[in-house]
Order: C-alpha cells, then sequence, then structure tokens
C-alpha cells in the first residue's frame, strides 16, 4: 500500500520560503480500522513521497529512482530505515494502548502518530525542527528544542510530558537528529533526487462551475514545485473580496494542484468580461492569465426536465488518489493559529 499525506501550507510560505527544503516522517499506529495496517510510516522529501513501510511487509521500500539509487550507494542508510520502522512498530503500539487504558477507551477507531521533521533554508542556513504527537486527530504533545521540554496542551498528556522530559538522554538525541543529522541526510537527498525535486512544470487551467449559480473556480493542476499563487483580477487588479483560495494540494504523480473561486452572484453578465485569474510559478517569468469566459468554463451540472436546452459539457473534476491517501488525510491533524509552532535553531 502507499501512503501520501496531505500537507496544507498558508500561501504566504509559499511564496515567501522560495530556497527552504523539508524532510518529513509521519508514524501512524491505529487500531479499530480493517484492512489498513496496524503501523504506516512514511518519509518525504519537499512534500514527495520517497518512502514507505507498514506492519505488513515490514521492510522500507523506496518510492523514487534517486531514493533507489542512493540505498544502492549507502546500504547502511537503507538499514537505519529497517531498524527504525521495526523498532517503532512496538513502542508506538504500547504508547496507543497505554493511551486507552489511561483514557478508558476500548473498541472503535483510535490513531497516534507523530510528525518529525527538520525544513532548511539553503541560503541562510536556518533549520527548524519539529517532533509532534497527535491523538484522534488533535494536538497532544510537542517538544520544544529550545528548551528540550515537552509541551501537552491536554490534560491526558501530562503524564506523558512529565515522563518524557525526565528522559533526558532520549532528549538530547532528538535535538541532535532535528538539526544536525535530518539536515545533512535532507542536503543529500536534495543532491541525489535535483533533476526530480527542482525541476520546473506549468500546470494546465481550466474554469469549472457546479451549477450556474455557483461560483466559477480556476482549477491548475499538474505544476511543480508547490511554490505557487493564485489569484483573481478585476481590470488588471488582484481583488480579495468574494474569493475563495483553496490549498495547495499532491496529485498522485508528485505534481500539484490548487484552485481559487470566485462568487459572481452580485456581477451582471456583461460585466464578467472584466475578470481574469491568474496563476504565477516561482522561477517562472510568464504567468498563466485566463479570463472569465462563460463559453469555456466546464460544468458536469446537467438541467433538471423541462429546463431549456443548453449544452452540457461532461468534465470530471475530482482528482484519482489511492485509497490510502483518503485514509490519511483522516489521520494528519492540522495545526491551527494556536497550535504548536518550532523552535528555530540556526547551524
Amino acid at each position: 500500500m502507499k501512503l501520501t499525506v496531505l500537507l496544507n501550507l498558508l500561501l504566504f510560505c509559499h511564496v515567501a520560503s522560495t530556497v527552504k527544503h523539508s524532510l518529513k516522517f509521519f508514524l501512524t499506529v491505529t487500531s479499530g480500522v480493517p484492512n489498513f495496517p496496524e503501523f504506516v510510516a512514511v518519509a518525504m522529501v519537499d512534500e514527495v513521497l520517497m518512502g514507505y513501510c507498514d506492519s505488513n511487509n515490514k521492510t522500507p521500500e523506496p518510492k523514487q529512482d534517486w531514493m533507489r539509487k542512493l540505498a544502492k550507494d549507502y546500504p547502511q542508510h537503507l538499514e537505519w530505515y529497517s531498524q527504525e520502522c521495526y523498532d517503532n512498530q512496538p513502542f508506538f503500539r504500547a504508547n496507543l494502548d497505554s493511551l486507552k487504558q489511561r483514557l478508558n477507551q476500548t473498541g472503535d477507531v483510535h490513531i497516534l502518530q507523530r510528525m518529525s521533521s527538520c525544513e532548511w533554508d539553503d541560503e541562510t542556513g536556518e533549520v527548524v525542527g519539529y517532533n509532534q504527537y497527535g491523538y484522534d486527530g488533535e494536538d497532544f504533545l510537542a517538544l520544544d528544542l529550545q528548551t528540550l521540554t515537552w509541551t501537552a496542551p491536554k490534560q491526558q498528556a501530562f503524564i506523558t510530558k512529565l515522563r518524557w522530559d525526565n528522559d533526558k538522554a532520549r532528549l538530547e538525541r532528538n535535538k541532535n537528529y532535528y538539526i544536525h543529522i535530518y539536515p545533512e541526510w535532507l542536503r543529500k537527498y536534495l543532491h541525489y533526487g535535483r533533476s526530480f525535486l527542482q525541476r520546473t512544470e506549468r500546470p494546465s487551467v481550466s474554469l469549472l462551475q457546479k451549477t450556474p449559480s455557483s461560483p466559477v473556480r480556476c482549477h491548475a493542476t499538474g505544476f511543480y514545485p508547490d511554490r505557487a499563487m493564485m489569484y483573481w483580477r478585476k481590470d488588471g487588479e488582484e481583488i480579495h473580496e468574494d474569493v475563495d483560495l483553496g490549498d495547495i494540494l499532491p496529485n498522485h504523480d508528485g505534481s500539484f494542484q490548487m484552485s481559487v473561486e470566485l462568487n459572481l452572484s452580485s456581477v451582471a453578465p456583461e460585466a464578467w468580461r472584466r475578470y481574469d485569474c491568474v496563476f504565477h510559478l516561482s522561477g517562472v517569468v510568464d504567468d498563466i492569465v485566463t479570463r472569465l469566459d462563460k463559453a469555456v468554463i466546464r460544468t458536469n451540472w446537467v438541467p433538471p426536465a423541462g429546463f431549456p436546452a443548453r449544452p452540457v459539457i461532461g468534465v470530471v473534476v475530482g482528482l484519482l488518489l489511492l485509497l490510502v491517501v483518503c485514509i490519511a488525510g483522516l489521520f494528519i491533524w492540522r495545526r491551527n493559529n494556536n497550535g504548536f509552532r518550532p523552535a528555530n535553531t540556526g547551524q
């Protein structure tokens, strides 16, 4: 089984962080989920899936050709992943069972997940580390790398926080990985995968609408990297009123998609020609500008019986993702404005 993770970043990050790269590990243990591995581990570079293992196969599987080459050149590197996959399964299983017992939970679906990662700015050398745990879709614990203590937003996590705060050796080991080892590995991965990870691909852009009264969606898909922005203009000026910007989401082939909607309920039909949609990809000079034209809008809306005949253009706008992606989307908790923030540690 394959697993990708939907990770949503603010538009500002995509625009401003043009030289930042990331290495992320997601470890997930579940109970009560039928036909799904009890333990799943995923490794990603710059939001691209590069490795996977689960409790069924128990062997790390490189997901990119460049990662297979790296594993061949550095077999000890693959051995580390194998050991991590093997060692973390009982650790996570025991923690999930302990949580269920402490909270008097039995049966049903329960999910414990850890996200550990580093972000590296290849221009400034700044390193940002994360180590966070989520339980049943909510923040549970987070490591502050500056104070080397755990933060517990919920009372149920306080016992774990106290126990883990006393494990000084583990805390120092974590710090060493997040600010030294992981950034070194990330640079190695970027070198091996440079032809894939540093490519530039422009998207196809379409105008979509569910019904004649729905907002018009400007949808771009197939672009890479994920550092992009999209907006509506009126008479050449960017607008924000009646505009809804969506997240940048991964496609199954490693590219990305995004969309921005415009509510036209208060706009007269003859004024539509004053609007256009702009897609900008970081590092590319020419933007893709799509003028709002009712004749090119695609829809799968079928008029009810008796409705005046009108050409209907059928279009499939859903993204074909693997089943596991859908499940993973339920597992990963979103960090909101009040959530944890990582500690910055420069090298």
